[in-house]
């Protein structure tokens, strides 16, 4: 009987530390960003992304992340905008449909729960390799007995470092749109089945 009960605490011991698949789930997760409009700011998301969290408990570094999001997706809440949006003057949509991002390499940073994600970040046909600052926030189990995981995070990205480069210039000096754009991704994830 000890041996039995050993041998099931080694099993479940075992199963925790395996690493599991996480996939977005897309009614509860959030892809937006806000970028400058002359002098006030304006914001967007994209609907239709997916993706997902390899989770290593054990070894936290050893996790993994990818996520597409497709760029036809885009809503500011402006009919014509997104469908200026969607050209070639900016996401040129039929050309690139995706932005993808693949994780290279995790580490803990200073601060609690928030882990630097380096990976190939690919938007406008171009790549680069960036650091992301993602806070892990936590498993909670929903009513249904599924247990979820949480991640967030908030990063600056130049537009004009994919080729994304169009732009006015105003009268009185400036230009219409900004260069930064302010990205926030906010995931809740499922157990992949």
């Amino acid at each position: 009987m000890k041996r039995f009960a050993f041998a099931l605490a080694l099993t479940a011991a075992a199963a925790f530390a395996a690493p599991q698949t996480y996939v977005v789930d897309r009614p509860h997760s959030q892809a937006t960003f806000t970028v400058r409009h002359m002098m006030s700011k304006v914001a967007g998301k994209f609907d239709d992304f997916t993706g997902t969290v390899n989770v290593d408990r054990a070894n936290p570094s050893a996790s993994s992340v990818e996520l597409t999001i497709k760029t036809a997706s885009i809503n500011t809440g402006d009919p014509n905008r997104d469908k200026h949006l969607r050209t070639p003057d900016f996401f040129d949509a039929e050309k690139n449909p995706e932005i993808h991002f693949k994780s290279t390499a995790i580490a803990p940073s200073k601060t609690k729960d928030v882990y630097d994600v380096t990976g190939d970040l690919t938007m406008h046909g171009v790549t680069k390799r960036v650091t992301l600052p993602v806070e892990f926030l936590g498993y909670q189990k929903d009513p249904w007995g599924n247990e979820r995981a949480g991640f967030q995070l908030e990063t600056k990205l130049s537009r004009k470092d994919y080729g994304i480069n169009w732009n006015k210039a105003l009268d009185n000096g400036g230009f219409l749109v900004g260069d930064d754009v302010t990205v926030s991704i906010n995931l809740e994830t499922l157990p992949k089945k």
